[in-house]
């Protein structure tokens, strides 16, 4: 029994959560093989009086399920998301990464319509309700991230367990300067962009929602959004892997997507729906042990020295207008060994080659 998955557990339950009596949990997850950590979870909520409950997914049946879909099945899918989040106080997903491509062959339509449908309720689960994802390390992420199995799960591990309550107070002189920040503009290889910020909400991420975690995320003005952004790191979604995704963008919106791969279903991605075009977030990474891309987002959002600006639905908390049923988190990381980059907040150097320069931010630098 790994004391790691104990000190995780706690976390997610106290801190993360803030689990209480009577709480309904639910705890999803892709396979057995995290389960230790769901047992140690039940513990601890049960310590709490709170209620457990538990889903396993396995994720080929679930791809087939997918691929089965009808409209029939997406209004009986539509029920049971409103009844999860009517009946659960605070739901646990944990996510175990077997094959990228297991969902690729839903019908777009299908995934449109079942995002349409679940809208509201995943709307209301991610607003209104208390919740956590987690990746567990699996064989899979050890091979994306170049390691050995057992040194990788000691990497995730020991990634997930950050101190989470020094982090949220680090981060608090760039929340500062984030909130008095009007025009944004980043420099990079193929990428010249700019956009505003002006009176948007500033969210620190410090293992309230997500684990790994470390990121502070706002939104750009919805039409403020012009120029060019190439992201440097490769990108799931949907059942594809993206790679040197460019964006190009007027008043906002993308006029232009290239990539290396798949065209057409980078094209049908951003065809979505009119918000598919439009930003919902642009943040930054601050996970100090995080340094290198694996193709999984949950990690690789949160690299330090990086930024992720993400097309689709904006969060409630830093809500920009726009609406969408994608939210593509995609990330450029913009340390010397990745090409390099510049950061400007109203025409001031903040951040060059992956590494803060003023002097009230320094220490998010981790020694880097």
């Amino acid at each position: 029994m790994d004391e790691r998955l104990q000190k995780l557990s706690k976390t997610i339950v106290n801190y993360s959560l803030k689990v209480k009596e009577n709480d309904c949990v639910l705890i999803t997850s892709q396979t057995e093989q995290p389960k230790t950590l769901i047992k140690y979870l039940i513990h601890e909520i049960t310590a709490l009086k709170g209620i457990p409950f538990v889903r396993i997914v396995e994720p080929e049946i679930h791809a087939l399920l997918q691929e089965c879909t009808t409209e029939k099945r997406i209004q009986e899918l539509k029920k049971r998301s409103e009844f999860d989040v009517e009946n659960m106080d605070c739901f646990i997903n944990i996510h175990y990464t077997t094959n990228d491509f297991e969902n690729n062959k839903m019908d777009p339509k299908i995934r449109k319509a079942l995002g349409e449908a679940t809208k509201e309720s995943d709307s209301i689960r991610i607003n209104e309700r208390r919740w956590v994802l987690l990746n567990y390390p699996s064989r899979l992420d050890a091979y994306k991230a170049g390691m050995p199995t057992e040194a990788f799960y000691n990497y995730a591990i020991d990634v997930m367990n950050v101190d989470y309550a020094k982090m949220y107070e680090d981060i608090k002189p760039l929340e500062e300067l984030m909130r008095k920040t009007d025009k944004v503009r980043i420099l990079g290889p193929n990428t010249d962009i700019t956009f505003s910020i002006k009176g948007m909400n500033v969210v620190p991420c410090c293992g309230e929602s997500n684990i790994p975690d470390g990121e502070i995320f706002t939104a750009p003005i919805k039409d403020s959004v012009n120029g060019v952004i190439t992201y440097n790191t490769p990108s799931p979604y949907h059942g594809e892997v993206y790679r040197n995704v460019s964006l190009k963008f007027k008043d906002g919106k993308i006029i232009e997507a290239k990539c290396d791969g798949n065209q057409e279903k980078l094209e049908e991605i951003f065809n979505t729906d009119e918000g598919a075009r439009y930003v919902g977030e642009f943040s930054f990474g601050l996970n100090p042990k995080i340094l290198n891309p694996m193709g999984d987002i949950l990690f690789d959002e949160k690299i330090i020295g990086s930024i992720h600006f993400t097309p689709g639905q904006a969060y409630d908390d830093a809500f920009n207008g726009n609406n969408s049923a994608i939210h593509w988190d995609m990330v450029l990381i913009q340390r010397k060994e990745y090409g390099g980059g510049e950061i400007y907040f109203d025409h001031k150097l903040i951040r060059k080659d992956g590494l803060f320069v003023l002097p009230e931010l320094l220490h998010l630098n981790y020694d880097l």
